[in-house]
């Protein structure tokens, strides 16, 4: 089965793409890692008015979605260009707080989906005993956790909803522009019951499936650079890319890409669990064979921090396991 997108869908990704080329977000994102936050944020708000937020939150809350298959095609685009910060836990946030609506839980949607679509309110979202991406910086950190069961109510455990004020000590992943800390406990709680759990289930799933696609970008925009540079970099007299163990890793590179990108949209199709796992482990493992092939492709320059390549070098390995390692994934896939 072929997945195609429709006109509107590519004519969407192209000006997004067009969009973040100009922006110079390899300097937001060096800024971003530094613990300046300006550029990034400053960027923030052009993906909003893009509408890129506005594809996780329906109508009602100034959004125009829930449309999985353009957010797929929106985070390749972030992907490609190294955009900074807690984008996936946003649209995750979104995501959860517009399940809760539909659940009847409407009071979290009404008070802080609109900033969201807006990009007026960053977020970031942590599940039970995670960490936040960037809690350092995002205007709010909404964390689910397990919480006693009222007296009276038995000795259940139920599903609880946050606002945590603060966190933890901060910590640099592999890669410097993310930042990871574990929220504060306690806080306002906005929402509790069973219905919070599946709500951050589907979350979860949709920060999963937005991740592949982040994934997939990175893993395309290393693939075009090492491509440019074996073309113009020369050894006895002839660019290296001519050489035919160059043109078999570089190959092998693309179908590991091109066969993860049907699985993507696929996945944003049917939005089940099992296809986003499938998904999110085939990119993900792409993404990183990509970092390795670039890596190796250009040789001592590779490892440096002043050459560009090192920001999605960087991004590959973390965007693999985040919200759902390779191992947990494949565990998904086999029980769905």
């Amino acid at each position: 089965m072929r997945f195609l997108l429709t006109d509107e869908q590519r004519a969407f990704g192209d000006s997004l793409d067009a969009m973040l080329t100009s922006a110079d977000t390899p300097a937001a994102a060096r800024a971003w890692a530094a613990g300046d936050p300006a550029p990034g944020l400053a960027l923030w708000s052009r993906l909003a008015e893009a509408g890129v937020f506005a594809l996780a939150a329906p109508q009602a809350y100034e959004g125009v979605g829930p449309l999985p298959v353009e957010l797929a095609v929106a985070f390749t685009a972030l992907g490609r260009h190294a955009v900074p910060g807690p984008v996936v836990e946003t649209v995750a946030a979104a995501a959860l707080l517009t399940r809760l609506a539909e659940s009847g839980e409407a009071g979290p949607a009404k008070r802080l989906l609109p900033g969201l679509v807006t990009g007026e309110l960053t977020a970031t979202l942590a599940g039970r005993g995670a960490y936040a991406l960037d809690a350092d910086v995002a205007g709010v950190t909404l964390a689910v956790s397990d919480e006693d069961a009222r007296p009276g109510a038995g000795a259940d455990r139920t599903a609880c909803l946050r606002i945590a004020h603060g966190h933890g000590p901060v910590r640099v992943s592999a890669d410097p522009a993310r930042r990871l800390a574990v929220p504060a406990a306690g806080g306002e709680v906005i929402a509790e019951g069973h219905h919070v759990a599946r709500a951050a289930a589907y979350a979860g799933d949709v920060a999963r499936l937005v991740t592949a696609a982040q994934a997939l970008g990175v893993g395309l925009a290393l693939l075009d650079r090492t491509v440019a540079y074996v073309t113009q970099r020369t050894q006895f007299g002839a660019a290296i890319g001519s050489f035919q163990a160059v043109k078999h890793r570089l190959a092998d590179t693309l179908i590991g890409l091109e066969f993860a990108r049907p699985l993507l949209y696929g996945a944003a199709l049917s939005m089940a669990p099992a296809d986003i796992a499938a998904a999110k482990v085939t990119a993900g493992e792409a993404a990183y064979a990509a970092a390795r092939t670039a890596l190796q492709l250009h040789g001592a320059i590779g490892y440096t921090d002043e050459l560009d390549l090192s920001l999605w070098l960087r991004k590959a390995r973390p965007l693999r396991d985040a919200w759902g390692t390779p191992a947990l994934c494949r565990a998904t896939v086999l029980a769905g």
